[in-house]
């Protein structure tokens, strides 16, 4: 056993969050890509069976009313409120990240008032939040400008209406400022719009401590809330009253059942609601959420700073020297949840690691990602992934090596 081995076996000897492993439905493989799709708590499928044969096979309409499904987008909000730093009454879950993007800037550009004729979006964000920025620009008669967040401050101005970024980049795993930019948001008279599909489950987010007006993220990351669990959308307290949606639906009227043709918006951050919610995998997410009971996001984030450390010690002695590049900022502070690495032939790289159980992802062109979801990844994933990267690296370096000499 080498001494990066037995130290990972001593740090997880140590693990106050080891238990939580055990809640979870895991083989032999290493998974790292938890950024992409979380693990399967293990009390997912009993609590689906039950909804599916007893709440809707046996109880059927009443279940609305007698199983709760009419209150669980507010109350799997509630959940996922401490999570991120808020308290009670400000989330509501429901629809797509996209759907929620798309209500949150749209509503902040109506808050924002006129003369604020420009949305300001991240320039290195994910594609859809992109293109949903362009759409609600065009839809509002604002200007869209694309800017990098550290060029953020001096880029807002008396035009800005709203600011879309997401908190942690989905490529690099490079983590934003958000206290710093909200303030620079707020300073410049804009409302800031934080997309946390990144970070909610991995590191401390604070919405309600650094004023952050709206947010969005998703569930099925670190929230482990299962393949396309709906999305959540946070409107800070002092908003909801002038939180004017995009998409008023009849979930989010203030008398659902009066069937009114003229629309009301109901109270708080029910105004966020649409249309019927989707009853399977919100309640699906809200077993995957038990996970959590007990558990600080503050050990969350110094295991998952912890676990990077060492994955990048290890990458550093087993992989041949000069085979990848990470693009993950080293310093803590500017560090999400995964390792991002750009190498030659990147595709090829992971195939060969998933063939021999270590999965993370591909990125085009060259990128390497690999995400630490601290409530089921142990050191030893971690120094096992690094030992096999090595392995898979040096293999694929001989390869080359043996065609020139042929």
């Amino acid at each position: 056993m080498s001494d990066l081995a037995r130290r990972a076996e001593k740090l997880d000897a140590t693990d106050e969050l080891a238990a939580k492993r055990g809640e979870f439905e895991l083989d032999d493989t290493v998974y790292l890509d938890g950024n992409s799709l979380g693990a399967l708590p293990a009390a997912v499928p009993g609590r689906v069976e039950d909804v599916v044969r007893r709440q809707w096979g046996r109880l059927r309409i009443r279940s609305w009313d007698e199983s709760g499904w009419w209150t669980a987008p507010e109350r799997i909000g509630d959940r996922i409120a401490p999570l991120v730093g808020a308290a009670p009454g400000q989330i509501v879950v429901g629809d797509s990240t996209s759907v929620n993007v798309f209500k949150a800037l749209v509503a902040a550009v109506r808050m924002a008032g006129p003369g604020r004729d420009e949305i300001v979006v991240d320039a290195s964000t994910f594609p859809t939040d992109g293109y949903i920025a362009e759409s609600a620009a065009r839809l509002t008669g604002c200007a869209l400008r694309p800017v990098r967040p550290a060029e953020l401050p001096g880029a807002l101005g008396a035009r800005t209406a709203a600011v879309l970024v997401n908190h942690v980049d989905y490529r690099t795993g490079r983590l934003h400022d958000l206290p710093s930019l909200t303030a620079a948001v707020h300073a410049a008279g804009a409302l800031a719009v934080w997309d946390l599909c990144h970070s909610a489950g991995a590191l401390p987010v604070g919405l309600d401590a650094h004023g952050v007006d709206l947010a969005v993220g998703c569930t099925y990351k670190y929230l482990n809330g299962g393949p396309g669990a709906p999305a959540y959308l946070y409107v800070r307290r002092e908003l909801q009253d002038r939180f004017d949606s995009p998409l008023p639906g009849w979930n989010s009227h203030a008398d659902p059942f009066g069937m009114s043709p003229a629309y009301t918006p109901a109270p708080g951050a029910l105004r966020g609601r649409v249309g019927t919610p989707d009853i399977l995998s919100l309640l699906a997410l809200e077993a995957a959420l038990e996970v959590w009971e007990g558990v600080p996001v503050e050990a969350v984030r110094a295991k998952s700073l912890a676990l990077t450390d060492f994955f990048l010690e290890c990458v550093t002695a087993y992989v041949p020297p000069g085979a990848v590049e990470c693009l993950t900022p080293l310093a803590h502070a500017e560090r999400g949840s995964q390792v991002a690495l750009r190498c030659a032939d990147a595709g090829d790289v992971m195939k060969r690691l998933i063939d021999r159980g270590v999965v993370g992802d591909f990125r085009h062109p060259d990128v390497l990602r690999f995400g630490f979801t601290p409530l089921y990844v142990g050191f030893a994933d971690v120094e096992r992934a690094a030992r096999v990267l090595g392995e898979v690296l040096g293999e694929m370096l001989d390869e080359v090596a043996g065609g020139r000499a042929e």
